[in-house]
């Protein structure tokens, strides 16, 4: 691997916001291992990145992604668990099949992946997960009940890892990256991607308190 002042992960590369946060790294000298469910990219080339394939509910899977970080670094400085689903966000009862996929994917899959991962984060390193505001208590509302509670576990296993790691001075943020246009923001969200990469840039870099919650679009610190 080309050396490079730092070194990120950031899963669910293939489109919108990992995609753009991905070329926002890039553009600050990190070289980035990114992941996709094809274990491609099609489009987008870079001598600075690596393309890892994952399957975020499959074990063996996620083992293979920290067996790929060992062999392409001696370290993680920075991990972004972008990749999720929202098959239910806007339906008010639950599907068990979706409310499944939603809790596997963004939950289990983020959370056994990050324990994959930790012992190849660097002292002092970060890791961030691109949750929801509507995860937070305050925003409950009807819709979504699978993605709603899948970013609510994620706020909390952010808080509890931050409590941790806090002895290996890692810095874990769980943060609401605004109303993007993704394939789950819609065209007429008023973020670009590129302007959420901006923001999240902008949380790896203003460095706030560990285990609390950002919001992207105030932009600062919000109580859960």
């Amino acid at each position: 691997m080309e050396k490079s002042p730092k070194t990120a992960l950031v899963t669910g590369i293939s489109s919108g916001i990992g995609l753009a946060l991905t070329k926002h790294l890039l553009t600050e000298h990190y070289t980035v291992i990114g992941t996709t469910r094809s274990g491609e990219l099609l489009g987008f080339d870079h001598p600075r990145l690596y393309i890892v394939l994952l399957e975020a509910t499959d074990e063996q899977s996620r083992a293979q992604v920290a067996a790929r970080v060992r062999s392409l670094t001696n370290g993680l400085d920075l991990l972004v668990n972008n990749a999720g689903v929202a098959p239910d966000v806007f339906v008010v009862e639950p599907d068990h099949a979706s409310f499944t996929q939603t809790l596997d994917t963004n939950v289990t899959g983020v959370v056994f992946l990050t324990e994959e991962l930790l012992p190849h984060v660097r002292l002092g390193g970060q890791i961030m997960f691109v949750s929801s505001d509507m995860g937070l208590p305050r925003n409950a509302a009807p819709n979504g009940p699978g993605y709603r509670l899948s970013k609510a576990a994620i706020n909390m296993y952010a808080a509890m890892l931050a409590s941790r790691l806090a002895d290996r001075h890692i810095r874990v943020t769980p943060l609401h990256p605004g109303w993007v246009q993704t394939k789950l923001g819609g065209d007429q969200a008023p973020t670009t991607p590129a302007q959420a990469a901006t923001g999240i840039y902008q949380a790896v870099v203003n460095a706030p308190e560990t285990g609390k919650f950002y919001n992207v679009t105030l932009p600062g610190v919000e109580a859960f």
